[in-house]
């Protein structure tokens, strides 16, 4: 499915600052589908003076009137007069009668979504808001308020004042929701109106009387401990004068706020708090924190004890008499090095997924020693990306690609002068890895079968699951072709 920057792009309307701001505005369809009962859809102009749906949010608490999305689709005719008057004139267009859809009697209002661009308020596209009237009942008190907030979002949307940029994004977990708690502030800070949620939430923190009528910086201010600190943007957030988040935390319980200023044509006229016990989400972010910092000490220690060993097989190949000892000790050294560098980068993130180019371009350097060798003259290079693999993957890789620079250097082009190159080629599915050297060659059909091979091919299709061909270029030199499957890994990261 296309993104809403691909839809909205595809009409060739709109600018850089009118996709953020109906991006914005998009992230919060949510609240104003809760708020307004109704299904919510954003449309931007096409070239031919139509309209195309870039967004589309139902309604939590209620029906919803579209079971199939119409993102992507062209304004209804029965939709399109009424969009267009919206669009143009810059105000408000309410339905005049109950439009019919697909059997269920709905009211629908175009509100025009504004952006003011250099002191000029500009029409950037439209909102509709679809109220199912099949399901319509006698309001509560908490139904009658939420509308209200609608309607002053709505008027708020149409004057360029909703959404702020300067507010914060909204959390990956934990973003309060107008079903988990919702306040009505006026002007002065005073609670006119609480869900039976949002008092809820304020008794589990401590404050065990009614919240309407009340000045909720003073009940913030009785609720917080003496002497402890708190978040610096609470003010802020309690008193409704600016779109803020803050954490208020009590009594071992956290509950997140978010606070929307009301504006009428720019004039404050109160707030809405939204509010949510987020404890149980905190405890678990701490966890994951504390294990991530866990896991990052483990790879450095496991990084600083592969080093070390390394250290002392090269302390060992140096005082060795025998070359055919030094060399292996030498090689059991590069090999202990190679899984140190995987180590050492995921000891540096929070991921279990490292960055392969680089863990590759310090491995190349592990060959450094070997290239220097009397008589031989090797260059090596690499072009191609590898991207982003997960641990299990980049430890065997990383060991493998060692040991075949390594035998393309010291082998391939032994006593003479000449390139190694590495071509990393990755698809969604696949990454192929080819290590080619201008050296002497391999007799076509034979391969190498002292420890090294074996060591690559147990990595590759053991480890790895994947497959690996050895090969004479024509003329001269050899090439080394891996073909590995990418099945487990989370493409969104490569």
């Amino acid at each position: 499915m296309s993104t809403l920057s691909d839809l909205v792009y595809a009409q060739g309307r709109s600018s850089e600052e009118d996709v953020e701001w109906l991006h914005r505005l998009a992230g919060d369809g949510q609240l104003l589908a809760d708020l307004a009962s109704a299904d919510i859809v954003l449309w931007v102009p096409t070239s031919d003076d139509s309209f195309v749906a870039v967004a589309h949010t139902r309604p939590s608490g209620a029906a919803t009137l579209f079971y199939r999305d119409i993102v992507g689709d062209r304004v209804r005719p029965q939709w399109r007069t009424q969009v267009r008057e919206a669009f143009q004139t810059g105000t408000i267009v309410d339905s005049a009668s109950p439009d019919w859809f697909e059997e269920t009697p709905t009211r629908v209002r175009a509100v025009p979504v504004a952006r003011k661009q250099g002191g000029v308020l500009q029409t950037i596209g439209v909102v509709t808001r679809h109220t199912n009237l099949g399901e319509a009942r006698t309001p509560s008190r908490q139904q009658i308020t939420f509308n209200e907030c609608a309607d002053d979002l709505f008027g708020m949307i149409a004057s360029g004042d909703f959404p702020d940029l300067t507010a914060p994004t909204s959390p990956r977990r934990g973003a309060p929701r107008a079903s988990d708690g919702l306040v009505r502030l006026d002007v002065d800070g005073i609670t006119t109106f609480a869900s039976p949620n949002a008092l809820s939430a304020f008794n589990r923190l401590g404050f065990e009387d009614e919240l309407e009528g009340e000045s909720l910086v003073e009940v913030v201010t009785q609720i917080l401990p003496v002497k402890r600190q708190f978040d610096e943007s609470l003010p802020v957030v309690v008193t409704g004068r600016a779109p803020w988040r803050a954490d208020l935390e009590a009594r071992g319980v956290t509950v997140s706020l978010r606070t929307i200023p009301l504006r009428d044509h720019g004039t404050r006229i109160g707030a809405i708090l939204l509010c949510r016990d987020v404890t149980e989400i905190r405890h678990q972010e701490q966890e994951l924190i504390t294990k991530d910092a866990t896991i990052r000490e483990i790879h450095h220690r496991v990084k600083n004890n592969l080093q070390t060993v390394a250290s002392l097989l090269r302390i060992q190949a140096r005082r060795s008499h025998s070359d055919e000892a030094r060399d292996a000790l030498t090689q059991a050294m590069r090999r202990v090095s190679a899984i140190a560098v995987v180590h050492d980068t995921l000891s540096e993130g929070l991921a279990q997924n490292v960055d392969f180019d680089e863990v590759f371009a310090r491995v190349l350097k592990l060959v450094a020693e070997v290239a220097a060798a009397p008589n031989t003259r090797a260059r090596t290079h690499s072009t191609g990306r590898f991207g982003t693999l997960p641990s299990e993957y980049a430890t065997p890789l990383a060991l493998a690609l060692t040991e075949l620079v390594t035998n393309a250097v010291e082998h391939g082009l032994a006593g003479q002068e000449g390139d190694v190159e590495i071509i990393a080629d990755r698809t969604d599915d696949r990454l192929e890895v080819r290590v080619r050297d201008t050296g002497s060659g391999l007799p076509e059909g034979q391969v190498g079968r002292g420890l090294g091979t074996q060591i690559v091919r147990t990595l590759i299709q053991g480890e790895l699951g994947g497959t690996i061909d050895w090969h004479t270029i024509m003329g001269s030199g050899t090439e080394v072709t891996i073909d590995i499957p990418l099945r487990y890994i989370d493409r969104s990261k490569g």
